[in-house]
């Protein structure tokens, strides 16, 4: 097996922080699995524009379409200068490379602070069309003034588009509990939720072993409070998700603890984490590492179960004992978790509870 080809890039903020943190975590696992990673680091965001004169350098999408995979740190693009070299490299990113569905885990851990002790389920979000303005058109923008007093945002819905990111979910839903819910508000939007919810169940038909439901967005936001343990795989539109991820983050601790990968038709996949760039708390050394190292550590089993690569999975689930050890932990649990660490503490109880399963699994 050829090595696994990786790009970091480290974002902005705190991204110069967790994004390392993920990356040493990643190497440990390989290097204790026999996985080969040939790692790229890939200037972006604030210090690029700095360095190379842009937020996204010319060449970076060539550079990144030779790679398996990428890391990439959170973005503080609402904070960069307003000239034309200081773009959001984020819908780029999702549009050139056909990433069309967003995965979004939200599970529970003990002692940080969850609502619930039982929730595990998954919001796959539609990536690249919807309401977006900076991502659901070739040319131009979604979104207009044609008067002083109005403003016309436009909302992109494509059979292609949601039937891709159904069959996205299904498959996923298929690997768990065989349980998918559509969230849309077809009652409303008869004719843009309407194709979306239509599309998903014309892809319904091809994984009948999967059951099927349906919940209007207001009511999935109350039904997230009252009882996320019924949901399993959750699939719906661009904007819906990302207010639902969000909500569904606060049930599990924060958006410390919310992790993501971007995935489309192809062999590339993207680990990203869902918050922001958090610069009020950058270079503290208390910035929760975790949704960036589950990110990562979902890229390394995707790619290693979409390629056969057995150690690649086999990294990934060290990289998930490492993680549970340093959770179960309050010295290795950042404050906002419920803990008395820091970063660095909770990366050395994840590296330690990775060589504790080592040691275990040689026994």
């Amino acid at each position: 097996m050829g090595a696994l080809k990786l790009g970091i890039l480290e974002g902005d903020d705190i991204g110069h922080e967790i994004v390392p943190a993920a990356v040493e975590i990643a190497r440990a696992a390989a290097e204790a699995t026999g996985l080969r990673i040939d790692w790229h680091e890939i200037p972006i965001g604030r210090r690029a524009l700095h360095t190379h004169g842009h937020t996204m350098p010319e060449g970076t999408l060539q550079r990144l379409g030779a790679l398996d995979g990428w890391i990439l740190g959170p973005i503080g693009h609402r904070d960069y200068p307003k000239v034309p070299e200081a773009v959001n490299p984020h819908p780029i990113l999702r549009k050139q490379f056909d990433l069309f569905a967003n995965v979004r885990p939200t599970r529970s851990y003990p002692d940080i602070g969850c609502l619930y002790d039982d929730i595990d389920l998954v919001i796959v979000r539609e990536n690249n069309e919807g309401f977006q303005p900076d991502r659901n058109v070739v040319m131009g923008s979604g979104e207009f003034r044609p008067t002083h007093d109005v403003t016309i945002s436009v909302r992109v819905i494509t059979s292609e588009g949601s039937r891709k990111v159904a069959r996205a979910a299904f498959e996923l839903a298929r690997a768990r509990r065989k349980h998918l819910t559509l969230v849309h508000k077809n009652t409303v939007f008869k004719l843009g939720c309407g194709m979306f919810v239509d599309s998903c169940h014309e892809v319904a038909r091809e994984f009948p072993d999967v059951t099927v439901d349906e919940v209007i967005v207001d009511t999935m936001a109350m039904r997230l409070v009252r009882d996320p343990q019924s949901f399993d795989v959750v699939v719906t539109t661009n904007m819906f998700g990302d207010i639902l991820t969000d909500e569904a983050a606060g049930l599990v601790g924060g958006l410390g603890m919310a992790p993501g990968l971007c995935i489309g038709r192809g062999s590339i996949a993207m680990a990203q984490a869902t918050h922001g760039s958090a610069p009020d708390i950058a270079g503290k050394g208390i910035a929760n590492p975790y949704a960036m190292i589950e990110s990562t550590r979902m890229l390394l089993d995707w790619l290693g179960r979409q390629r056969g690569i057995d150690e690649a999975v086999e990294a990934a689930g060290l990289m998930k004992r490492g993680i549970d050890h340093a959770l179960s932990r309050p010295g290795t649990r950042t404050r906002d978790i419920n803990g008395t660490g820091d970063q660095r503490a909770m990366v050395d109880g994840i590296l330690a509870g990775m060589g504790a399963v080592s040691v275990s699994a040689g026994a």
